[in-house]
Parts: C-alpha cells; sequence; structure tokens
C-alpha cells in the first residue's frame, strides 16, 4: 500500500488554534507526525518588558484565557521573590483557593471538549452546564469569570468573606457529587471506553525522556505534581492525592482529570476552613531592585515556568514564560504514529493544548549570523510594513 502525505492544519475544524501537523498515512492508519509551531505570536514578553510590574499582571493573565491564575501566580511570586516580599498566609490561601477552583473549570471544559471529539455531544452538554458552577464561583471571589484578577503584589485584592464562603461549600458540593457522577460515566460508559482506550498511547519511559507534565505524564504512571514535589503557598499544609493512571492513553488522561476534579474540591474545603485571620496584602515598592528568579506551578495543564529579572526600575528587564503545553509537544508525535486518522482531533486534544501560550518568536538576521532584539515600535512598524507589501496599509486606520 502506498503512503501519503497530508497537512492537519493550521486552519482545521478540529483545532480551536491555528497549529500544524504534518501526517504521512499508509491506508487510514498513521505511520509518521512531526508538529510544526509558529502560527501565533502575539509579543507577549516583550510586551511585558515594556510595561510596569502592576501592568504586567494583567498582560501575563492574558497568556491563557484557561490557566489565567496559574500564570500570573507563577509571575508575580517571581516578583515578590525579587523583592523579598513575604505575604500574608492568608493571600496564599485565597490564592490557593482561586487556583483549585480555576483546575476545576479547566479539566471540566476539557472533559466536554473531549466529550465533543468523540460525539458524546450529551456528556459534553452535562458537563458545559455544571461548568457554570465554577465559573459563577470564579465571579463570587474575583469579581470576572474569565480573567478574575485576584492577584496583586504582596498579596490579592479581594478578601473571602463568611457570605462568600457559604456559598463557595455550597457549589462545591455540587460540583463533586456530579463529577464523581462523570467519574463513574467516564470510566464504566462503552463510548467513551471504545473510543480512548488504547488510543494515543504513551509509554512511561518515553513519558520521562521527553519532558511530558501536568495530566500528560501522570496519565503514563509518572508521579509528578509541582504541589507535591516542590510546595509553595500552603500546598504543604493540605492534605490531597497525587492522582496517576497506569493505562498510558487517552482513556487515563481522562480518569486523572476527573479524579484531579474531585481533588480540588476537597482542597478547596480545607482551604476555607483553614483560612488564617489578618491581611490578604502588603505594600511593596513598584521599583523592584535588581535581581532574577524562577519559579514553578502545577497549572491545570502541567507545570508553568516562569522567569523574571529585575534591573531597579519598575519594569522587568525579561520575562520569559514557559507555559505545559510546549512541554508535552514533543510527545504528541509518538502518541499519533500507530493510531488511525479518525483519532487524531481525540489524541491531540488529550493533553488540552493551548498555542497561543506556547508560541514564540526569534528574529535573526542572517546576514549578520546573529538574532536580533526589536522594541515594542519596531515590531509595531515591521508588521504595518507586512501587510503593506500584501496591499493593507494599517498606517492610515484611525481608532476612534
Amino acid at each position: 500500500m502506498s503512503k501519503i502525505s497530508i497537512p492537519l492544519g493550521p486552519q482545521h475544524p478540529g483545532l480551536k488554534e491555528p497549529i500544524n501537523f504534518g501526517l504521512v498515512l499508509e491506508g487510514e492508519q498513521i505511520d509518521k507526525a512531526t508538529v510544526n509551531l509558529g502560527y501565533n505570536h502575539r509579543g507577549v514578553e516583550k510586551a511585558a518588558e515594556e510595561r510596569t510590574y502592576i501592568q504586567d499582571i494583567y498582560l501575563i493573565e492574558r497568556v491563557c484565557g484557561i490557566c489565567s491564575h496559574s500564570h500570573v501566580t507563577c509571575y508575580i511570586t517571581c516578583v515578590e521573590e525579587i523583592a523579598k516580599a513575604e505575604i500574608p498566609e492568608r493571600a496564599k490561601a485565597i490564592r490557593v483557593l482561586v487556583g483549585e477552583l480555576e483546575r476545576i473549570h479547566s479539566h471540566l471544559l476539557w472533559l466536554g471538549i473531549a466529550a465533543y471529539e468523540i460525539g458524546f455531544d450529551t456528556l459534553f452538554m452535562y458537563v458545559w452546564r455544571d461548568r457554570e458552577h465554577v465559573l459563577d464561583c470564579l465571579e463570587l471571589v474575583g469579581g470576572n469569570r474569565v480573567h478574575y484578577s485576584i492577584n496583586t503584589l504582596g498579596g490579592v485584592r479581594r478578601d473571602i468573606t463568611p457570605e462568600i464562603k457559604a456559598e463557595l461549600l455550597k457549589r462545591i458540593d455540587i460540583l463533586e457529587a456530579r463529577t464523581k457522577y462523570y467519574t463513574t460515566l467516564a470510566t464504566e460508559e462503552t463510548t467513551v471506553l471504545a473510543r480512548t482506550q488504547n488510543v494515543g498511547v504513551l509509554p512511561k519511559d518515553l513519558g520521562i525522556r521527553l519532558g511530558a507534565c501536568g495530566p500528560t505524564a501522570r496519565a503514563s504512571g509518572i508521579a509528578r505534581d509541582v504541589r507535591k514535589d516542590e510546595p509553595y503557598l500552603i500546598y504543604d499544609k493540605l492534605d490531597f492525592k497525587l492522582i496517576t493512571a497506569d493505562t498510558c492513553d487517552v482513556f487515563g488522561r481522562v480518569v486523572v482529570r476527573v479524579l484531579e476534579t474531585v481533588e480540588s474540591c476537597r482542597i478547596i474545603r480545607q482551604v476555607l476552613n483553614y483560612l488564617p485571620e489578618g491581611p490578604i496584602s502588603i505594600k511593596v515598592p513598584w521599583k523592584i531592585p535588581e535581581g532574577e528568579a524562577v519559579n514553578r506551578y502545577e497549572a491545570p495543564r502541567g507545570e508553568d515556568i516562569h522567569y523574571v529579572k529585575g534591573n531597579g526600575t519598575d519594569k522587568p528587564e525579561r520575562v520569559k514564560v514557559r507555559a505545559p503545553t510546549l512541554a508535552n509537544y514533543h510527545a504528541v508525535p509518538h502518541m499519533l504514529e500507530g493510531g488511525w486518522l479518525a483519532d487524531v482531533p481525540l489524541v491531540i486534544a488529550a493533553i488540552d493544548p493551548c498555542m497561543s501560550c506556547s508560541d514564540r518568536a526569534l528574529v535573526t538576521d542572517r546576514a549578520a549570523a546573529r538574532s536580533a532584539v526589536w522594541s515594542w515600535e519596531e515590531m509595531r512598524r515591521n508588521g504595518i510594513e507586512f501587510y503593506k507589501r500584501r496591499g493593507v496599509d494599517f498606517s492610515k486606520v484611525t481608532l476612534k
């Protein structure tokens, strides 16, 4: 049988963001797969270096709409470490509370998408209906349903009142009960089992070698979780299980996420009952001393890493973001090879990818054989010239 090469993406109904997968097929079976990045670039890191630390809180939060709290907590912890600011215990607890609400939100959103990819639309609609409860909780705590903006330099900007606590506990009881139902459904329903078992296989040794993280790694039996390995905030005071599976396939990734959602409900109850008295923030100077810091954070998709370098001004000299999706991309071709074309969207979705979180750009000068650093204004000007050569002149566009 002859082989045929086909592109999947960068624009494709099965992809929510632009990315390209090169597939070599032998019939309907995938013989070889490659992943090609670079279709997104928003200049987030460069934009962060052109703005103040306070402005960057809201910029970094927009690296991802689902992991927004994860990114900004990882970033702001670096800034506070450079400034040698010890935030109040109550603020740490509230950050953990929002982080676990975000984990529930992310995992339920993913479960709905996974159900949609396998054609189980009833489960998709049920899960996204229940997801409204956690979005209401996030709005109650932070004031927003997507970018909650709870963090500020030195702590958090809103407190948890007794009324909010009571409402959160009521909603968490509903979410936990529904998630336990979904756990049974995801592990026993024949449609789910048929479409997920032995699909997108990633052996444990290969997952370790390729640096997989988050639920993708834990579904391959890799017991790796920053909350346990290197506890931050108040995770060392909480009792929760590190969820793993040994099936090494999409089914294992479903199991890990639904069981982690149940654990997040347990964590939230502990945090609400632990909340110590005291302030929710301290004052931190706008000008951060010289220094640098690296921090790790267990985002819903996996290990998030941020690097921040201060130079004594109110703007960072360097901000670097390593999103978990970038770590998991390396494993995707291996998950696809040997599988079937019909399973490709589900296998890709199983790592819960965020293309916009991952893509970065480096400008190189081939003539000078070196990389170049562009200012924000140079990037803007280059973008205008790029489109002008294609017949669109944005320099003449006025914003009203």
